[in-house]
């Protein structure tokens, strides 16, 4: 599968830190780069996957796995290629982010916990870990203390609070650094008090 990867910001080969950007359902590689002018990234690359159909899986992140397939293991794959990518040029794990909205939040968080290593943070704005419920079994590895904020509203049309608790839970379990934060009635939106604590916890990190 070759996915298609917008990149802007410092180019790869130049750059010493990575951001993987991933876009939400009815989306595109454009619209959540755009939010990269808000965030305190002005010396990384970033690269921004996008989907076929600008959906990652047809169905919501809250059915059996097996129901957003092939589409959900096609997806994971085309951001390992995007890590791969960062890789060769030099960057390592520990200096490669990610960042998703909603759709996107879901698949940064699934991708990580499946392959649990020392990033250099995640950023979820209103996602959870993908299916019918939490499979911890799915989960592999350790994230050494990865900061991983997790911002989301109560309620949220599409990612019900308890499944938000449910994955902070189990990153926490698997060695994050979690810091989730629910807002009451805000939307399915992305904050302003989102992006400062990005910024805070995750990017400004020397």
């Amino acid at each position: 599968m070759n996915t298609e990867i917008i990149t802007d910001g410092v180019p790869l080969n130049e750059a010493k830190k990575a951001l993987i950007m991933i876009h939400g359902r009815g989306a595109g590689a454009h619209d959540i780069l755009s939010i990269a002018k808000h965030l305190e990234v002005e010396k990384f690359a970033l690269a921004a996957p996008q989907a076929e159909n600008r959906t990652w899986y047809p169905y919501s992140f809250l059915v059996p796995i097996e129901e957003n397939e092939p589409s959900f293991s096609k997806s994971l794959d085309a951001i390992h290629q995007v890590v791969v990518a960062i890789q060769q040029n030099g960057i390592e794990k520990e200096n490669i982010y990610f960042l998703g909205f909603s759709q996107g939040a879901c698949l940064a968080l699934e991708f990580t916990a499946r392959n649990a290593a020392k990033y250099g943070g995640v950023v979820a704005f209103t996602g959870g870990l993908i299916g019918d419920k939490v499979y911890e079994n799915h989960y592999d590895g350790n994230f050494e203390n990865t900061p991983i904020f997790i911002g989301t509203s109560d309620p949220d049309f599409h990612v019900p609070v308890e499944r938000v608790n449910e994955t902070a839970a189990l990153l926490e379990k698997m060695g994050a650094s979690v810091t989730k934060k629910i807002y009451p009635n805000m939307g399915h939106t992305i904050s302003q008090d989102e992006i400062d604590l990005a910024n805070k916890l995750v990017f400004a990190k020397k």
